[in-house]
């Protein structure tokens, strides 16, 4: 498998810690939308796409108070997480203006 577009738009909001986002094609026929590029006191991070779901208690009952991040999608071994950290942050930093493609 390999990366072979990166999408995505720069975020110039000094007061949020999300800088970008993203989407990569995968061997020209699959996309993964919703890339977040976060940035962490000691480096940028690549943040999956994830949704809020409702928690549950102790007793296993849901609590609508309780918000969780389920990730919709998600490398599974440490070299697919690399690669995508890689190509990602590498075209994130290469991008000229806010909006950029980048093919691989």
């Amino acid at each position: 498998m390999k990366i072979t577009k990166v999408q995505g738009r720069k975020f110039d909001k000094p007061t949020s810690n999300v800088k970008g986002v993203v989407e990569v094609t995968l061997d020209d026929c699959f996309v993964v939308k919703d890339i977040r590029i976060i940035e962490k006191p000691e480096k940028m991070v690549v943040a999956m796409p994830s949704k809020v779901i409702s928690g549950r208690n102790e007793d296993g009952t849901i609590n609508p108070e309780l918000k969780v991040h389920v990730d919709q999608a998600h490398p599974i071994n440490k070299e697919t997480r690399e690669m995508f950290n890689e190509v990602i942050l590498g075209a994130f930093e290469r991008a000229k203006t806010s909006e950029f493609v980048e093919e691989l």
